[in-house]
This record gives structure tokens, sequence and C-alpha cells, in this order.
């Protein structure tokens, strides 16, 4: 592979694939199409997945763009019904006081049509956790790195992240009890690690049904100048 110094750093040829006009328009509808079929999913059948898809959609995830390329993310796979267990009496225990004390009306209001409440069964029935945590700033032994733009980049590695996972064939529901500093204890993470999301990750019930719900349509997201 071609490489060149430039500003006294070592670069590499980028190699591009570029597709003629037509195929260019099918691919970009191709995906479109695929992943507006996603749909976020709560309740997972129990069977196995192999290890290596997790492992390759959690590289997938590590591909996203960071601040200095800093790559401040931490990936928690869970498999261990025991740790699922804790994850999940700790989440719903958050999840209750929320319900009970801490949403307003409105936002109670707002989620009736989606069905869900502050018991989370899928956080121990999906065979894989996936918690992703955001790393404040890095270390190297004992000297603290800086890290840049944090909960951007993170977050744009959660959606890589969403895409493999439906790309690959499986669903996924985004949980993000709050706080969520148990998953710190439980995982016993560092204290420069935040948590940051919880996506249980499996095949959906043999018969499952999502609400009925619409996304916006171009008009309504698109401004164009």
């Amino acid at each position: 592979m071609e490489k060149k110094i430039i500003k006294g750093f070592p670069h590499l040829k980028f190699e591009h694939q570029e597709y003629a006009e037509e195929e260019l328009i099918q691919r970009s509808d191709e995906f479109y199409q695929m992943m507006n079929r996603r749909r976020t999913i709560r309740e997972f059948d129990d069977r196995d997945v192999p290890r290596e898809v997790l492992e390759k959609i959690i590289l997938t995830a590590g591909t996203a763009p960071s601040g200095a390329h800093k790559q401040p993310w931490t990936f928690c796979l869970i498999s261990d019904p025991k740790i699922k267990q804790k994850i999940r009496e700790a989440a719903e225990e958050e999840e209750r006081i929320s319900y009970e004390s801490r949403m307003t009306e409105t936002w109670k209001s707002d989620l009736k049509p989606l069905g869900t409440d502050w018991e989370k069964p899928f956080l121990e029935i999906a065979p894989y956790l996936i918690v992703v945590f955001k790393q404040s700033y890095g270390m190297e032994g004992d000297e603290k790195i800086q890290h840049y733009y944090v909960n951007e980049s993170v977050g744009i590695a959660c959606g890589f992240l969403i895409a493999a996972i439906h790309q690959a064939g499986l669903v996924t529901v985004t949980h993000t009890p709050s706080p969520m500093n148990f998953l710190s204890d439980i995982l016993n993470r560092p204290k420069h690690e935040k948590p940051y999301l919880l996506l249980p990750v499996g095949y959906p019930k043999k018969e499952t049904f999502v609400p009925d719900i619409h996304r916006k349509k171009l008009e309504e997201i698109l401004i164009s100048y």
C-alpha cells in the first residue's frame, strides 16, 4: 500500500470505491429500505447467537469517527446469567423509582403508545447485553490522556452499533435507566469510564408485535438551501 509523509506523519493512500450514478442511487435506497425495517424490540427469544457475530458488530461500532481519533469508548459484552440478573434488578429499581416519582405525567403519557413500563425482563432473556461506556479521558499507565468531543464520538459509535445489529439480522432496544451508575459498580469499570447506553441483543420472539407508529417524512426532516 502506497504511503506518504504529510506534515511529518505517515499517511496511507485512500482507496475509494466509486459507483455509477444508477448503482449509487440503488445502493442508497437499498440501505434505507433495510434500515427502515429496523424496530425497537422488547420481546426477545433466549436463543444463543454466535459470539463472533457480536464481536464483529462491536468492531463495526469501533470504526466510527471520534475527536482526534481518541476512540473514547469501551464496549462490555455480557452473557453471564448472574451478571444479567444483577443488571436487571438494579435497572428495574431505578426505572420503578423513575415511573413513580421522577417522570412527569406528560412523559409517562407520551410513553403509553409504546407499551413500556419499569419492568425489563429482556435484560435477562436476551442472550447478550452490550453496555457502552464513554471514557471521559484515557489512561496510559498512571498518565491521563485528554479526550475530545466524547459524547458526540460515543453517540456516533452507538449509531454504527445499532445499524450493525440490525444488518446482522438481530434486534435491540436502546435502554438508558437513569441514573446508570450501578453499571459501573456491577461491571467494576474504572472511574474514567461512565455508562452511556445499555443494549440487549438477540433474536425477537417468534411472534412479536411492535407499536403502530410512523417515522417522519422527508419533507418534515429535510431543509434544502
